[in-house]
């Protein structure tokens, strides 16, 4: 079930694991410890480990799915070799959600600690009025960092997979040595009175935070749309799921406790560029804070660059089935990577980064992750009784418990999230709908072919 499309396999199981780490340790801890620990105090902790165990549950699926249906494109795949076109392109409308608005997320906050680093240093900060979208709490009128920003990796894209990869795998190694770093010193300041109240607003708080954090579980997601440029896909991607979730639950709660830990819990409410304060205000020096926040410009930028990475394999595939127009699936005869659909995703990234705000966006991720994990993992149910003999170098274990759980957890954190964000999630859906209902549905590849996956 191997799709020819052009691109080129150079990704090894440590680039790929590379991938999920680099696109995760970075969206959760150097942002949403400002947004999370509002709602849930110190019990954050559980709220990581809640995040994590459904996120954990949800990646063993992916790791079946990835190694039976091992193509680009990642859950929109999946759903359309089970669940039929029109539920594929609901997901499709998820996934475009969830890698468009994290990568713009990601980009907003790397601004701040681009800001902060520059403090530091003693050089000029950025202009507020260059560093804020118009509509955020303390307005600006736009936010030239973040733009900046995905416009670098758009251009690392362009240049090759495997270049992106071998970057990627550098900067994830700073990112951890700095987290190690921030986790010693943070540990040195431990004050068990910061961790009272344990519950600050009860079992609720700790489920809000929980949708707050699973934003930034999204990397995982991320190691299944290289399906197609990743050697021996069949074996590799569900060793690199694994390791990167192993290592990203690991890392998360170790700072999430040295942080709780050493900083009363009501000074993290719109702190910005926080753990950098934390080290500050824990030694009394800027040094450590410099190293933090210099590590956290380079490494977020590896977020940003695999969730954009993401993002326009989800269209090549797209593109591949008839969904979107061939535009999206050309690939450069030199690079072996779509420029054209590299540079419309960019393009578009750049524009919401530049003009909303971080808080209204991290919801939108969240609701978009969830309902990805959920569908992987009623996917492996269903492709378990459609197709029983299908190879499978992994299967899940303590089959069909494993995803009836990870379905049951994703639930529960779905009853965490705003209203708000249901309705704007809908609306979205809907938008797909019809677009599928006016020309994909026309377009479609199964109008040709009866195999959904095959080239």
């Amino acid at each position: 079930m191997e799709a020819d499309t052009g691109l080129k396999r150079t990704i090894t199981t440590t680039q790929l694991a590379c991938f999920g780490i680099g696109s995760t340790v970075g969206t959760g801890i150097f942002f949403v410890m400002s947004e999370a620990v509002p709602d849930a105090g110190p019990s954050v902790v559980i709220s990581f480990l809640i995040a994590g165990i459904a996120a954990g549950l949800a990646v063993i699926c992916y790791a079946e799915m990835a190694s039976a249906v091992p193509v680009s494109g990642s859950t929109y795949s999946y759903a359309y070799a089970t669940l039929g076109e029109v539920v594929a392109m609901a997901v499709a409308g998820c996934l475009l959600l969830e890698y468009g608005v994290a990568t713009a997320a990601v980009a907003v906050g790397w601004s701040q600690y681009l800001n902060a680093l520059l403090g530091y240093i003693h050089l000029p900060a950025i202009p507020h009025a260059l560093s804020a979208a118009p509509w955020d709490e303390n307005p600006g009128v736009v936010n030239l960092p973040a733009i900046i920003l995905v416009a670098l990796c758009a251009v690392l894209l362009i240049r090759g997979a495997s270049e992106s990869a071998r970057a990627n795998a550098i900067m994830v190694a700073i990112k951890l040595s700095v987290l190690a770093l921030f986790a010693a010193v943070a540990f040195s300041a431990f004050n068990t009175d910061n961790m009272s109240p344990f519950f600050l607003n009860g079992a609720n708080g700790v489920t809000a935070a929980a949708g707050v954090i699973f934003f930034s579980f999204i990397g995982l997601d991320a190691v299944s749309t290289a399906g197609e440029e990743v050697k021996d896909p069949q074996r590799t991607m569900p060793r690199a799921l694994m390791a990167a979730l192993i290592t990203v639950i690991v890392v998360y709660v170790l700072v999430a406790l040295a942080a709780v830990g050493a900083q009363q819990a009501d000074k993290f409410k719109g702190q910005e560029a926080g753990l950098a304060q934390i080290l500050e205000d824990v030694t009394g020096s800027t040094w450590p804070s410099i190293v933090l926040s210099a590590g956290a410009v380079i490494s977020i930028f590896s977020v940003t660059l695999v969730t954009l990475y993401g993002q326009t394999r989800i269209l090549f595939a797209m593109g591949r089935d008839g969904m979107l127009p061939t535009f999206f699936t050309r690939v450069n005869a030199t690079t072996l990577t779509p420029v054209n659909n590299t540079v419309v995703v960019a393009v578009v990234v750049a524009l919401m980064a530049g003009f909303i705000p971080l808080d209204y966006l991290i919801d939108m991720v969240s609701i978009g992750t969830l309902t990805a994990f959920t569908v992987v993992s009623l996917g492996v149910i269903i492709l378990r009784r459609r197709e029983p003999n299908l190879e499978r170098p992994f299967k899940v274990p303590f089959y069909p418990v494993t995803p009836v759980l990870a379905i049951a957890a994703c639930m529960y954190i779905l009853w965490g999230l705003h209203w708000y964000t249901f309705v704007f999630f809908g609306l979205w859906v809907s938008v797909v709908i019809c677009y599928y209902l006016v020309y994909g549905r026309k377009h479609s590849r199964l109008n040709v072919t009866s195999d959904p996956l095959g080239g």
